[in-house]
Order: structure tokens, then sequence, then C-alpha cells
């Protein structure tokens, strides 16, 4: 058994749950549009059914898990590829319509569209002739 595999064996199982699960912070992209951003998030390995979005008193939360099947006959006594946790938190402006937010994700690529509301948009005033 290598060094590594033998640190790790003599860890308590919850040491070495929690140590393998520690949160990613996936690398983001915002842009910026007239009418709404745009974060894009690379998650790679996360599914649509492990990705958690949710928005919490202006605090959007990403959230997703890779847990990939152990091969059989084999015990895993230490994992980084195998199981992963990505988690990444924003604070939102008062200027982001919360309620229209819209979410897809492609190959772990999660892309996010947060609408600006009305109010805060920018608009063409028109002139009129005196």
């Amino acid at each position: 058994m290598s060094e590594v595999a033998k640190r790790e064996e003599n860890r308590a199982p919850t040491e070495r749950r929690e140590r393998r699960m520690d949160a990613l912070l996936p690398p983001v992209d915002i842009y910026e549009e007239d009418n709404a951003l745009h974060l894009i998030a690379d998650m790679p390995g996360v599914q649509r059914d492990t990705l958690s979005i949710e928005v919490n008193d202006n605090v959007l939360s990403l959230e997703g898990e890779v847990a990939l099947e152990v091969p059989e006959g084999l015990t895993s006594i230490y994992a980084e590829v195998r199981a992963q946790r990505f988690a990444r938190r924003f604070t939102l402006s008062h200027e982001i319509d919360m309620d229209a937010i819209q979410a897809s994700i492609d190959q772990g690529v999660v892309h996010l569209i947060l609408p600006k509301k009305e109010t805060h948009r920018p608009r063409r005033i028109d002139v009129k002739p005196a």
C-alpha cells in the first residue's frame, strides 16, 4: 500500500469523507447585456439531476455533485477524481428579477440568464418637437 493510501486509511471514516467532499469553486464567467446578466459556470461531470440552483435573500447558490461509482471489487480509501462537489455563491443586485432567472446545463457547463428588472433596463427617451 502506498504512503498516501496508508495515511488515508488511518483517518477516521468521517474525516476521509469530509476531505473527499470538500467543495471546489467552479470557474465562472459573467457577461452583461442591456436586459440581463449571463453567468456561465464550468462544473465538469455534473448532471442536471445533481445540480441545485437556489436564490435566497438575494444570494444565488450553485451546487453540483459528481459521484462516479467505485469499480466492482475495489474499496475506495482516497478519492479526488471519483467524487467531487462544486459550490459557488453570489450576492445579486436589486436590479435582478429573481423570479425570471433561467438556467440550463450542457456537458457540465451551466448557463444562467439573470434578467434585469424593467425599471433597471436602459431605455430610449423619445424627444418630441416643442
